[in-house]
């Protein structure tokens, strides 16, 4: 595959076959992300489970201390006293009925999160189909179904992110952008690594974390020793 130039330039500076550490990581990460845009930053985690087993699942929320560096669109389904919260909190969209009609009708996906009271979730399940594939379908274990949808937007908006592990047993995760600068991308991953670590399911056997990469939009991967993370 035929790489851009800039790619090539970063490639240049990494050693493929060095582990490094995280400070060393989010300084070079930092360097090598050099496109027209704030490019964003992702991380790469190889879990030795197997997401195939219900019992080895990882999935979690965290709330990144420095933030994303991306403005979340937030729409609540809620009714009563609870849409006067949701507003007041910055959700971006807020109702019931009239947004199933405004999703299924116009195919409207105006959106990144979806959060639910319980009371809404029969209104809600009938999107099962359209929002499930997306990502986004309200889920009590990412904190989207809840009654306190004052702090579901609030956190979302300053930071939480949801992760979880792909068919291949990997956690991909945006822990901010290059403007942040290395020393609060490596804040943000570490609280991620940190949750993660925490969520190693019980029925997970031998090496858990089994190599950790990060990268940014345009730039190639820069791996980091599974060794060197964690509190």
């Amino acid at each position: 595959m035929k790489r851009g130039k800039r790619y090539d330039a970063g490639a240049k500076l990494i050693d493929a076959n060095k582990m490094y550490d995280t400070d060393e990581a989010f300084k070079i990460v930092v360097e090598t992300a050099k496109a027209k845009f704030d490019e964003s930053i992702e991380a790469h985690i190889r879990l030795g489970v197997d997401s195939r087993h219900a019992d080895q699942q990882v999935r979690g929320v965290v709330v990144l201390p420095h933030g994303t560096g991306k403005t979340l669109r937030v729409l609540v389904f809620a009714k009563g006293d609870k849409v006067k919260e949701a507003e007041s909190a910055g959700a971006d969209y807020v109702g019931g009925e009239e947004l199933v009609t405004k999703i299924q009708g116009e195919n409207w996906f105006d959106f990144d999160v979806v959060v639910a009271t319980p009371d809404m979730m029969g209104v809600v399940g009938r999107l099962g189909k359209v929002l499930g594939p997306k990502g986004l379908m309200p889920n009590p274990k990412s904190g989207t179904v809840t009654i306190d949808v004052a702090k579901a937007v609030a956190d979302i908006k300053s930071g939480k992110i949801e992760y979880r592990l792909d068919k291949t047993n990997i956690i991909h995760c945006p822990i901010g952008k290059a403007s942040f600068g290395a020393e609060k991308l490596n804040d943000n991953f570490k609280t991620l690594i940190n949750a993660v670590i925490k969520a190693k399911p019980s029925a997970a056997k031998g090496q858990y974390l089994k190599s950790i990469s990060i990268s940014s939009t345009m730039g190639p991967g820069i791996r980091i020793s599974t060794s060197k993370v964690g509190e």
